[in-house]
């Protein structure tokens, strides 16, 4: 049986068919890899979970670093639990995200305050509208708030801590104690902040705090 020839406009089409479909599969090959690559990158820079949690407690006083729960980062953007703890203090790891170095530690009992916080800025909420959600929910009871909470925490340089010394040394402290509702005529203190002096901040809110640095 006679084939009849192919024509040049055939054999053509056929080989244009036939590299966008080597394209394809390779940039079909691409999208589905790439993400792969960079997310496991991205998950190889994070620090250990190890170094995490101890940068993490360094804000607190050395009998409290053991027993604290600590929120860090086995994924980048998604905080969760490293480790669960046992007297009381939550602290969060330093965000690689962040442009600064920055751990926190405070009591169980204000973490719907801040897990609040830091769900509503997932979601696009900024600046005072973060507290104005929050207080609603504060005076609705949604959110309970403690009589008075602490809070502990080290602000330093990106990359500031030094996983062989353990230590963040560009950082400095602050501490905080959270006061609900607290005013002037409460607590007798200013809300102009002043060297060697603790002095109130968002009098009359639920998250009225006094704030206490080294210098004191």
């Amino acid at each position: 049986m006679l084939q009849r020839p192919v024509s040049p406009v055939a054999r053509r089409d056929a080989h244009t068919f036939a590299v966008s479909r080597t394209r394809f599969a390779l940039v079909l090959g691409a999208a589905l890899v790439l993400p792969a690559l960079v997310e496991a990158q991205a998950r190889a820079s994070l620090p250990s979970v190890t170094d995490q949690v101890t940068a993490a407690t360094l804000p607190l006083p050395d009998g409290m670093r053991a027993g604290a729960t600590v929120l860090g980062y086995r994924t980048p953007g998604k905080l969760e639990l490293l480790r669960q703890g046992s007297n009381g203090m939550r602290c969060l790891a330093d965000d690689p995200g962040d442009d600064r170095f920055h751990v926190a530690c405070y009591h169980d009992s204000i973490e719907p305050f801040m897990a609040r916080g830091r769900e509503l800025r997932a979601q696009g909420v900024v600046g005072a509208q973060v507290d104005t959600v929050r207080y609603a929910e504060v005076t609705s009871g949604k959110i309970r708030m403690p009589a008075t909470a602490a809070l502990y925490q080290l602000t330093g340089p990106k990359g500031d801590y030094d996983p062989v010394k353990k230590a963040a040394p560009a950082s400095k402290p602050l501490f905080v104690i959270y006061v609900p509702g607290a005013t002037t005529a409460s607590t007798g203190l200013s809300t102009v902040a002043a060297v060697g002096t603790p002095w109130l901040m968002f009098p009359g809110t639920p998250k009225a705090h006094i704030m206490f640095t080294p210098g004191m």
